[in-house]
């Protein structure tokens, strides 16, 4: 019995035993391992918010430094020589347009008009003995009472004795407008600034002494400054059609003022001036404001976006959906139709509103994630929900759209 157990042991020791136990075991193992599963689930892809991109019509808009300029500019100055006796305005204040602001001493110009009058009467007493003596010596000629000599001193005599009363005539009136000038009125509607003389002040007519100032403020001017090579481009871009220029909407301007805040009335482009400055490099752009309260006053540095067109084929991207690479570059994240993220480069160089105007790296109806970018990377798979709009979502917390793309399960 024990020599028949020593002998089995010996063989299953033997090299074929040990291959024949090997065999064995190993084709057990692998019959296991193609009977087992993984344990666990498949992880659920992430959700992830996106956008569809379309087409459409986006204003541009060009931010522009400038200042304000007042829209009529009056220099009051003298026109005579005097003294003056008295100002008739306050500084600061608003005045018509022909309204009092002084008075020079009108006594010398009074004085020179009644001068002038003298001699016109004069002039004109001259002007009928002259006539009557060309008048007699016609008729007596006919019957050679007088020379022919005679008659044409006689004739002479009437046309000078006419100069001297035309003469006359332009010096009563020269001395009338003198004597007006000695009242010195406002020549337009404006708010008038610091006198800059006083009373009992000489001033002088050669010299045109500065009295004020006047200055329209409502409406009132602004004047930007913009780049010639921003200018060329808008010129082309109107010329090739992307950019549609005129109508109610276009041209339209709002002012930011100094301390940040809007100015709540819009302005219209006046136009733009032809002529580059050679230091700068820039062309003026005009712009016109209503300013019925006097919020703007010359001087006054603002900023001014101007609505210069429109343009027609634009796409726009939320700004949380786009990101810069370590390059400076814009890039999203694309959802395709296999459900798979793909991560791309954009043309977006302005904004509107809150959303990248994307000028090229997009087509139409693609889909760009705009939440939940921290979650997936290039080639994931995703599931996609389309982010509702403002409005469709108000007063509804929670609420998805029904628009959901078949997950990645399907």
């Amino acid at each position: 019995m024990k020599n028949d157990s020593i002998r089995t042991y010996h063989r299953a020791a033997s090299p074929a035993g040990v291959a024949a136990v090997i065999c064995a075991f190993l084709s057990l193992s692998l019959a296991g391992c193609g009977d087992s599963k993984p344990q666990g689930t498949v992880a659920q892809a992430p959700e992830v918010e996106v956008v569809t991109v379309h087409r459409q019509a986006v204003p541009v808009r060009t931010e522009l430094p400038g200042r304000t300029v007042a829209y009529l500019v009056a220099q009051v100055r003298a026109r005579v020589d005097g003294i003056v006796l008295k100002r008739e305005f306050e500084e600061g204040s608003d005045v018509k347009a022909n309204q009092l602001l002084y008075r020079i001493d009108p006594a010398p110009y009074r004085a020179a008009l009644d001068s002038a009058q003298a001699s016109l009467q004069n002039a004109q007493a001259r002007l009928v003995s002259a006539t009557a003596l060309a008048q007699r010596d016609r008729q007596l000629i006919a019957a050679n009472a007088v020379s022919k000599q005679d008659l044409d001193n006689a004739v002479a005599a009437q046309g000078e004795a006419e100069a001297m009363v035309a003469s006359g005539k332009a010096a009563v009136e020269t001395a009338r407008i003198n004597l007006g000038y000695t009242d010195v009125v406002s020549p337009i509607s404006g708010r008038v600034g610091i006198s800059q003389v006083t009373q009992g002040a000489y001033v002088q007519a050669a010299a045109a002494t500065l009295l004020s100032t006047v200055q329209q403020l409502d409406p009132i001017y602004v004047d930007l400054n913009r780049s010639s090579l921003a200018g060329l481009q808008w010129r082309r871009d109107i010329v090739s059609g992307t950019l549609r220029v005129g109508g109610p909407d276009a041209a339209k301007v709002q002012l930011t003022l100094e301390d940040g805040s809007q100015y709540p009335l819009a302005g219209k482009l006046e136009f733009t001036d032809v002529t580059v400055d050679s230091g700068t490099g820039s062309v003026t752009v005009r712009a016109v404001f209503p300013n019925p309260d006097h919020v703007l006053l010359p001087g006054m540095f603002v900023r001014a976006s101007i609505e210069q067109g429109v343009d027609e084929h634009a796409l726009l991207v939320p700004q949380v959906g786009v990101t810069h690479d370590p390059k400076g570059q814009a890039t999203v994240l694309v959802v395709g139709d296999d459900d798979k993220v793909a991560l791309r480069t954009i043309q977006a160089t302005r904004t509107s509103g809150d959303q990248w105007v994307v000028d090229g790296g997009l087509e139409d109806g693609e889909k760009v994630i705009v939440a939940g970018l921290q979650k997936v990377k290039g080639g994931a798979l995703v599931r996609t929900v389309e982010k509702q709009p403002p409005a469709a979502s108000a007063g509804l917390p929670g609420a998805r759209s029904d628009r959901v793309v078949a997950s990645a399960e399907k």
